[in-house]
């Protein structure tokens, strides 16, 4: 009897210890949880802060991108408004020293541009012919504000409306109109025209007035300034 409940304590006391045992070890994982979930809070934390310093840099950056872009407008306006300024008071210091010759010598000039294409020479000489003085005339060219080389463009386009011609016979009634050969030829690379099809319909206009056989065409074209091969193909477009 005594050696059973011997062995009886000794049975509770493995059972009691075997109890304790996992006891810690559950307190241990609970422990051991509680700190990963704290671990993986503070990342959370940082991970959120990282991100949310990220995006006020980005603002900051774009902020700053903005204020730049308008202090580089602000810097353009006032060039632009400087600029106006100082064309303001050049208008007004001629406006005070102009004669009232000169004055109306500028506002015939502007009309005339405002509806027709001239050269410098030409709208002086246009003003002279008015009866203007040429001292007149000339205050009015200087001072019209017109673009020379845009004036040479408008006037080939001009003539280009109503009558065909070659590269270099427009060119040159550019320059019978007295603008210059640099301005001509800005206002004959500009026009947009397509020379071979000027060489159709100038030998269509001549072959409307008048007979010519294949090769006295050609010549007449080639005299007109177009080459060879755009007199060829002008004539070959017109039956021959």
């Amino acid at each position: 009897m005594r050696r059973m409940r011997l062995a009886l304590l000794a049975a509770v006391l493995a059972i009691a210890l075997s109890m304790t045992g996992c006891s810690t070890n559950q307190s241990g994982t609970t422990d051991t949880n509680t700190d990963t979930t704290e671990q993986s809070t503070a990342v959370e934390e940082k991970t959120e802060d990282a991100e949310e310093a990220d995006a006020e840099d980005e603002a900051s950056e774009e902020s700053e991108k903005i204020a730049e872009s308008e202090d580089e407008t602000e810097s353009e306006a006032d060039g632009t408004d400087t600029e106006e300024a100082e064309n303001d008071a050049q208008e007004t210091e001629n406006d005070e020293t102009a004669t009232t010759g000169e004055l109306n010598a500028l506002r015939s000039a502007q009309s005339y541009l405002s509806f027709m294409a001239f050269s410098y020479d030409g709208l002086v000489e246009q003003l002279e012919y008015e009866q203007y003085s040429h001292e007149e005339a000339v205050y009015a060219a200087d001072n019209c504000g017109a673009d020379w080389n845009e004036q040479a463009l408008a006037s080939a386009q001009s003539y280009l409306d109503y009558m065909a011609f070659s590269y270099d016979g427009l060119i040159e009634q550019l320059e019978y109109e007295k603008f210059t050969t640099e301005q001509a030829t800005y206002g004959v690379d500009n026009c947009g025209a397509d020379w071979n099809e000027q060489a159709v319909k100038a030998a269509e206009s001549y072959l409307d007035v008048m007979a010519f056989s294949r090769d006295g065409l050609i010549e007449q074209l080639e005299f007109d300034g177009f080459t060879h091969e755009q007199a060829v193909h002008g004539a070959e477009q017109n039956g021959y």
